[in-house]
């Protein structure tokens, strides 16, 4: 039996139970990437080199910050206060979290937005007696879309500027138009599954009552800390903009920012530590390893390529192969492995289809006119696909390890059932967005 058919199987079967939820899923992704060194398909060293750090430290970092500064309250003070602006009114509690999470996500990347979100989530829904469920969901694919928008607001879009030089400009114009009708598309999918049937409850009429009271009561508990935290944010979110010149990766950033946060605070460093979601950093160390073994043995750029062929030079076809390629790997092992698989496929790709483009640099290649669409196909591609199944964005993954730690569970597909949906509605409208601005001509 060879190694890639040893690493498919084990890579297979580890998301087969995954898949089941009847075993703990960090658990699952760690024995996975052990059983990968225990055969012999990765080396210890291979699989530490396959572990995404920055990706590690960022979301610890955000962690860090963000449970620093719900210590203030001003996580239950904009819950209420955005509750007693709508009145209790489940529906329109849920849009104005969307609209936020969605618009949020385009400045800041999309697992910051979830780590600022979700609490005021809890906040809101516990008082007023909600399911947090559909809420989460919402969240956590309108943070996908909205991320699809900048160069900064999902990791696969760093990923894409980094590799390619494009800048904020340029993701900005090409993507954002197409974001705000897949954001209206997602919240009339919303309305569809959990407005118009009701889904969402209603709080009763104690609950209600208690709007009024929370509205004059609420109140930021620590002001000094409060206005720490939001400095420091401040500047780490400033950083994330000027990675690039500060020649910094956004994990640093983060890490940085929670260690100044950490000294200025003086808070207990061993509370907050114990509140980081461990289990959710864990599940991505096993995850990295296990898409690490199938990625060393090229199954994914196997797959890729074949698929790629089928279009035979074709432009057209090979860019909207590139979107759908790109969201059916990144729904299935997290879209940031998934584009870095895929950013050498497509400057292979665009060698092919342009020639001239042969003996050039890839940042030549990359700006090359005939083959701009690759990317944006890849960047959509890559960011609507993470709304494909629970482990598809790194987003997913924090906001269900956030559930899961007060004892909400949503699951593998309990997830997938609302999010593949919109997924495929986002892919046909953004194949038709490629194809009448870049291809139709």
């Amino acid at each position: 039996m060879s190694e890639l058919t040893i690493a498919t199987l084990i890579f297979l079967a580890t998301y087969a139970v995954i898949l089941s939820e009847r075993l703990d899923r960090t658990m699952v992704a760690l024995a996975g990437g052990a059983v990968m060194i225990a055969a012999g398909v990765l080396s210890q060293e291979e699989a530490v080199a396959a572990i995404d750090f920055n990706t590690l430290a960022l979301l610890i970092g955000m962690m860090l910050i963000i449970n620093i500064l719900k210590r203030t309250g001003v996580f239950r003070y904009l819950g209420w206060r955005t509750a007693a602006l709508v009145d209790g009114n489940p529906w329109l509690l849920l849009l104005c979290f969307v609209l936020v999470t969605a618009t949020a996500s385009a400045f800041l990347d999309n697992v910051t937005t979830i780590l600022l979100m979700i609490p005021v989530t809890f906040a809101i829904c516990d008082d007023l007696g909600l399911d947090v469920r559909p809420f989460i969901i919402a969240q956590v694919i309108a943070s996908n879309i909205g991320g699809t928008a900048t160069l900064i607001g999902d990791p696969p879009n760093i990923l894409i500027g980094s590799a390619t030089g494009l800048d904020f400009v340029a993701f900005l114009t090409n993507l954002a138009p197409l974001v705000l009708i897949l954001l209206v598309l997602a919240v009339a999918g919303f309305w569809v599954i959990y407005g118009r049937r009701g889904r969402l409850g209603m709080p009763s009429t104690q609950e209600r009552a208690a709007l009024a009271e929370a509205r004059d009561t609420a109140q930021i508990g620590d002001r000094r800390l409060l206005r720490h935290s939001l400095a420091v944010l401040s500047l780490t979110l400033v950083g994330f903009l000027l990675h690039g010149i500060l020649h910094l990766e956004a994990g640093t950033i983060a890490m940085f920012g929670a260690i100044i946060l950490l000294l200025v605070s003086r808070v207990d460093v061993h509370q907050v530590l114990s509140e980081v979601e461990w289990s959710t950093i864990f599940f991505f160390v096993g995850l990295f390893v296990l898409v690490g073994g199938v990625e060393k043995l090229g199954l994914l750029e196997q797959i890729a390529r074949r698929m790629v062929d089928l279009t035979a030079g074709n432009l057209v076809l090979t860019t909207l192969l590139l979107l759908w390629l790109a969201a059916m790997i990144s729904a299935i092992v997290d879209n940031i492995p998934a584009v870095a698989t895929l950013i050498p496929l497509t400057f292979s790709v665009a060698r092919l289809l342009v020639p001239d483009l042969a003996n050039v640099d890839d940042m030549a290649v990359a700006t090359h006119p005939d083959v701009v669409p690759l990317w944006w196909a890849l960047s959509l591609g890559a960011c609507l696909g993470g709304n494909g199944s629970m482990v598809g964005a790194s987003a997913n993954v924090v906001a269900v390890g956030l559930a899961e730690r007060r004892g909400i569970t949503i699951g593998y597909w309990g997830f997938t059932r609302i999010g593949l949906p919109i997924t495929f509605v986002c892919l046909v409208v953004s194949s038709l967005y490629l194809w009448l601005r870049y291809l139709s001509g």
